[in-house]
């Protein structure tokens, strides 16, 4: 039989069914050792699909989003394309991209990844088309670094005191600003107080980037609003001081937020997930805690969000964390509990596929972003299926290495 070019194209890259995918094993597969008979009915969560909204999920074990510092003037490049096409290939359900910066002085860091300009599409494009042929699902996630901009790329921060990037690297000291002119600590620059026009102006740079991520060809935005950026600095009573409509009560704290979903939301379009990313405590005493998370949540589903991505921590120097495997999915599964018809994420030293499966079964939320793990373990999907006994379609091109349940030779 002659294989024709285009049939060798699909075979290699549009496979029918992408990898991540539970399949059932055929007879051949049993015999040679891939696996021990048919898929468990049901399957594992953690392999089942998800549709939220028009975006179908093959399975429930995400990449979160991870600062890369890696950029010039906000531009994407060979590295991304590279990076975040490596999850898509071996099976993850979403990939999203990291924090990018809705304006310059959004970013992080100067090398931060920004969508704050027409010219950045194209670059996000290619690699959205890549994650696409693999048969995942693209996000981003749209920031605004406030009072922690300027600062240095993580890598830095191991051999330098300060956190403050120079003039030299690109830093804009006199853009830095937040809800209050508050400092997140003495190693950051000082923000000034943020202006109603300024308020206006973010609020309209979110709503540009969720235009562009849409010409990009995304599926899926998470608004950040955790680990101390601008949106969460808004939300504490600790960094927002502000004695206008914007500060003092709950719902003034929280308007900033409540505000930006509402704008992005209307020009989102109506058949693609929105997410919203919360640091549920502050870990501070008299600070944003988990009762005020469970609130705002109730909020956010009612303005169109449909999962909130439960983080921790971020917006206070003071903060005490009590870290261990896991430590915040009881975030994840209060949210679950309290608001039951908007989604949730449990993410923060999530490790193992048996770990993740076993946070879905017992109902403590209904996905699990994985960041970390999948940095040294990129085929992270594959193994986490071939433990939990569960046959998933690999890249053809990988099937050499497909893992077996006992071996022959």
């Amino acid at each position: 039989m002659t294989v024709s070019a285009s049939d060798l194209q699909a075979f290699y890259q549009n496979q029918r069914t992408s990898a991540g995918t539970a399949i059932e094993p055929t007879e051949q597969e049993i015999q040679q050792g891939f696996a021990n008979g048919k898929n468990p009915d049901p399957l594992p969560k953690l392999f089942q699909p998800l549709k939220i909204r028009e975006s179908v999920f093959k399975n429930r074990v995400w990449v979160s989003p991870m600062c890369m510092y890696s950029s010039e003037d906000g531009f994407s490049n060979d590295f991304h394309l590279t990076h975040y096409s490596q999850f898509a290939m071996r099976g993850a359900g979403l990939v999203m991209f990291e924090a990018t910066g809705v304006l310059p002085e959004g970013r992080i860091s100067p090398n931060c990844l920004g969508i704050w300009k027409d010219e950045h599409v194209a670059n996000l494009s290619k690699t959205v088309k890549n994650i696409h042929q693999y048969g995942a699902v693209a996000g981003i996630q749209l920031s605004h670094s406030g009072r922690k901009g300027s600062s240095i790329p993580l890598a830095l921060s191991k051999i330098r005191d300060s956190q403050r990037s120079t003039i030299e690297e690109g830093a804009w000291p006199d853009k830095v600003y937040g809800p209050s002119a508050i400092p997140f600590d003495d190693a950051h620059y000082k923000p000034s107080e943020m202006t109603l026009e300024q308020i206006d102006a973010v609020q309209n740079a979110f709503v540009d980037a969720a235009l562009r991520a849409d010409k990009a060809g995304f599926d899926v935005i998470e608004l950040h609003g955790a680990h101390g950026y601008l949106l969460c600095q808004f939300l504490s009573p600790l960094s927002n001081q502000r004695t206008d409509n914007y500060g003092g009560s709950f719902e003034n704290r929280t308007r900033m937020l409540i505000e930006t979903v509402r704008r992005v939301r209307a020009v989102w379009p109506v058949e693609k997930p929105l997410f919203v990313r919360v640091s549920s405590t502050e870990w501070v005493e008299g600070g944003w805690d988990i009762d005020d998370s469970v609130a705002l949540a109730k909020v956010l589903v009612n303005e169109g969000v449909d999962l909130v991505d439960c983080s921790s921590g971020g917006n206070n120097s003071r903060q005490k964390i009590a870290v261990g495997p896991g430590y915040q999915v009881p975030f994840a599964a209060r949210i679950k509990q309290e608001v039951p018809d908007l989604l949730t994420g449990a993410v923060g030293l999530i490790t193992r596929g048996d770990q993740a499966n076993e946070i879905l079964e017992n109902g403590q939320a209904d996905v699990v972003f994985i960041a970390r793990e999948f940095l040294r373990n990129t085929s992270l999907v594959l193994s986490s299926a071939h433990k939990l006994g569960v046959n998933i379609k690999w890249p053809n091109q990988y099937e050499r290495a497909h893992l077996k349940t006992k071996y022959k030779f």
